[in-house]
């Protein structure tokens, strides 16, 4: 594309250079440039782009955009903008042709449920031949293909290419989990969602790497209905009312409330040979029941927001009955195949409410012992730890303490503070450091009826170390655990 194309819905000073010349492809990581790209030199929080300019150029960059003084050879390009994040969402946008505008997009924000009610959404929407994208924490799906991401909402120069290659396979619908990180970066400002749906906010990603306060992380995520055209809220979250304050667009809202437009009525828990889940009962713009198979009373929660959307969207009830009850969801509350005397189940539960969430819907089952795995992540909230190790010493009969992601932090500084919240309980517990004989130990000492939660790491395939990532897929390290085992331990199981 012409660069005075790509930058035609920027304010813009041409320093040097033709801004009439071809840009082969839009770079943010001199690493990744080769010859004719335009390098977009950002300042982030860790690495300011303009440092690497040099190396853009010796990629072969003939484009630089940046937003302070610089000098290179004359035979390169400088424009300057005021912000190179900001620029790069709106040329990102203009170089893929305004795909938003071709699809309907669904965005999806809150501090959980939000990969559970996407993935659900989309299912729905493909059951019923609606083709149906998805972009979030567990990556990029779209007909067969899958797409690995290291955040919930990638940068906008690749979310705009994957909606480009969505639209050019056929796919016009898209779901994405919007974090409150992307928001606060003004990621897609130029973006207006069809639809934009709340399902909860706690607290949550307060630090010095992540937000300042719980108040401008709420903002944050407040940020995302003025961008929308309809939005739909849970309307029994207490901070609802900042989510549609000073909004102007459609709004529908589900939950316990009277008031709500689609109203839960009753759930309850389902447990029955081969299926675990729940059957929720709704009223309003939808008067019917539904079995899912998840289980948990946070989870109704999601199903009503996935059945509020696909009723927006116009499928039909059997439809979205004939999804739900066979829905599951990678790394939430997800049965392994261990053995027939105890339950084993992977969760990404990492936080206090959530574990809080997952406990209790497994108590409501009337396990004989829960049995929990779990460390906390480094270089984040110290309070979730000792909420994590408080919620897990209330409600576990054993609380396994572990690695989760540390990081950059030492294991062993974590789990002291998991210990601080474990201490305020009368929870037992013991200490394995390593994440993989963590859950081996819990295997091998398992008791008939015992139900074993793996949490925190949900659908993550990797372990964060000293900034390396190692493979670590949980349903591959029990396989591996369980071919490793003795004749003796095998069959005690």
């Amino acid at each position: 594309m012409k660069l005075l194309d790509v930058l035609k819905d920027v304010d813009y000073e041409l320093i040097q250079g033709d801004d009439h010349i071809f840009v082969n492809d839009i770079k943010y990581d001199s690493r990744k440039v080769t010859a004719g790209d335009m390098f977009v030199a950002m300042v982030g929080f860790m690495v300011d782009g303009h440092e690497y300019i040099n190396k853009a150029i010796e990629q072969g960059a003939s484009v630089i955009v940046c937003e302070k003084d610089i000098e290179v050879d004359s035979r390169i390009t400088v424009v300057k903008v005021k912000n190179c994040r900001l620029t790069l969402a709106t040329i990102s946008r203009t170089f893929f042709g305004y795909p938003d505008k071709e699809m309907t997009t669904i965005g999806i924000t809150g501090t959980k449920g939000k990969t559970t009610t996407s993935w659900t959404i989309s299912k729905i929407l493909d059951y019923v031949g609606k083709d149906c994208g998805v972009i979030g924490t567990m990556g990029v799906f779209f007909k067969d293909k899958y797409y690995h991401t290291v955040n919930t909402s990638p940068e906008a120069y690749e979310v705009y290419k994957y909606m480009r290659e969505m639209l050019d396979n056929g796919v016009c619908y898209l779901v994405m989990e919007v974090s409150s990180q992307s928001l606060k970066l003004d990621r897609f400002k130029d973006m207006v969602f069809d639809y934009a749906v709340f399902t909860n906010l706690s607290i949550d990603h307060i630090g010095k790497d992540e937000h300042s306060s719980y108040e401008e992380y709420a903002y944050c995520k407040s940020k995302l209905f003025r961008q929308c055209k309809c939005g739909i809220f849970n309307i029994d979250d207490k901070e609802y009312p900042k989510m549609i304050d000073g909004v102007n667009i459609d709004i529908y809202t589900f939950g316990k409330d009277n008031s709500a437009n689609l109203r839960l009525v009753r759930c309850e828990n389902v447990r029955e040979a081969g299926f675990i889940g729940i059957d929720v009962v709704v009223e309003g713009m939808v008067n019917d029941e539904f079995r899912v198979s998840i289980p948990g009373y946070f989870n109704s929660y999601n199903m009503l927001c996935a059945i509020c959307v696909a009723h927006l969207l116009g499928v039909d009830n059997e439809s979205i009955k004939e999804v739900l009850k066979n829905i599951s969801v990678k790394g939430r509350l997800e049965p392994v195949c261990v053995s027939d005397k105890f339950s084993v189940l992977i969760d990404y539960a990492y936080q206090g409410i959530a574990m809080e969430n997952v406990l209790k819907t497994i108590k409501d089952t009337n396990p004989k012992r829960i049995v929990t795995v779990f460390g906390c992540g480094g270089n984040r909230s110290r309070q979730r730890r000792f909420d994590c190790g408080e919620i897990s010493g209330k409600y576990a009969d054993l609380s396994i303490i572990t690695a989760d992601n540390p990081r950059y932090e030492d294991n062993d500084d974590i789990i002291k503070d998991i210990l601080v919240g474990m201490a305020k309980t009368n929870g037992k517990y013991v200490i394995i450091g390593d994440r993989r004989e963590a859950i081996k130990y819990s295997i091998v000492n398992a008791k008939e009826g015992d139900v074993i939660l793996i949490l925190g790491k949900g659908h993550e395939d990797y372990q964060e170390i000293k900034g390396v990532r190692y493979p670590f897929d949980e349903r591959m390290v029990i396989k591996e655990i369980l071919d490793s085992l003795s004749d003796e331990e095998r069959s005690n199981l």
